[in-house]
């Protein structure tokens, strides 16, 4: 397995140094004081922590090299902005920033291209989410954090399923040494027939070929029960081209139903 290889970007991780608490306090305080040379022992002396780290994404496909790498970057923004006053270990405040890193890379790196827009809002939001569990000490809602960006709720919505990491159906989820179970076994439901669920399957596949604007209208519009209105005020726009949008991305949706086999 290419994770178990003695060399990644050249670093042999074998011979990967490990730092006592004791030291790193001692490296953290001469970094603090403008020791840089004390930020390149930080920087070597856990990359074992990155080594750890990219085990968790071994199994997307990605080079080992680039995830290490990545992480690499995570692991100095954790070195940089390391405070010794909050009294935690440093791995603790770290590894979220590494998996982080990471997780940013293989988002912007997806093969379903996601608008910057919606990239931008689903950072911000996670973001918020951060500061409001920092906050409340709990995870938040996401009205709560539509309520700290001062952005509509749906939004919110569709930008977070927007960054989403595609999974296939037939990922297993668990393996006892006999039949796996896949996501197809967790998700399907006895009592809906195939036709409905491939129909909805549909729908949904459609509605994320739509533009931005057109999936907030038709999201305000039949999601939310807004009038056209209703809808020209929250976006403002006027009601004729609310009207005009919504008329256009309904005949999108459907001409996408129909090639996709749905309608």
């Amino acid at each position: 397995m290419l994770i178990n290889k003695v060399e990644i970007c050249g670093v042999n991780t074998a011979k990967l140094p490990v730092l006592s608490n004791a030291k790193m306090r001692e490296l953290f305080r001469a970094f603090v004081a403008g020791d840089v040379s004390a930020r390149e022992k930080l920087i070597g002396g856990n990359l074992r922590l990155v080594l750890s780290v990219i085990q968790r994404f071994n199994n997307r496909g990605e080079n080992v090299d680039d995830l290490f790498q990545v992480g690499c970057i995570g692991l100095m923004k954790a070195i940089d902005n390391f405070d010794l006053g909050h009294n935690v270990k440093f791995s603790t405040y770290a590894v979220p920033m590494i998996v982080g890193e990471i997780r940013r890379y293989l988002r912007d790196n997806n093969a379903i291209r996601v608008s910057r827009s919606l990239r931008d809002t689903a950072y911000k939001a996670l973001q918020a989410r951060d500061t409001l569990i920092t906050r409340h000490s709990r995870e938040p809602s996401i009205g709560e954090i539509a309520a700290e960006l001062k952005l509509p709720r749906e939004e919110v919505v569709f930008a977070m399923d927007a960054i989403q990491e595609p999974l296939s159906l037939f990922e297993p989820v668990y393996h006892d040494g006999g039949d796996p179970i896949f996501v197809m076994d967790q998700v399907k439901d006895e009592k809906e027939l195939d036709s409905t669920w491939a129909e909805e399957l549909a729908v949904r596949e459609a509605l994320h070929k739509l533009n931005d604007r057109e999936r907030h209208i038709l999201n305000l519009r039949f999601f939310h029960s807004k009038t056209q209105m209703e809808v020209a005020k929250e976006i403002g726009i006027s009601q004729a081209q609310v009207s005009r949008l919504e008329k256009a991305a309904l005949e999108r949706l459907k001409r996408h139903l129909s090639s996709s086999g749905g309608g």
